[in-house]
């Protein structure tokens, strides 16, 4: 039995590192998070997209109070 490894045998030798599938998701949504918070600061700095981001917001409350005024049959 040869105990001894040449340079040769180190080189070619696999190194392998675990692979942490879950952690490498988390790792992902991180990177995610950072980026979507990124960009809604950069579209609120900007005054089309402040503009846009209130004028949708408006519309989603708009359908959402008229839809919840005729279920309680205020129409």
């Amino acid at each position: 039995m040869n105990a001894i490894m040449t340079k040769f045998d180190i080189d070619n030798a696999e190194h392998r590192t675990p692979k942490w599938e879950g952690l490498s998701e988390i790792d992902q949504a991180i990177r995610d998070n950072r980026v979507m918070e990124y960009r809604m600061k950069k579209s609120w700095a900007d005054p089309w997209g402040r503009t846009l981001t209130v004028a949708g917001l408006a519309v989603i409350l708009g359908v959402f109070l008229f839809l919840a005024g005729a279920s309680f049959g205020l129409w």
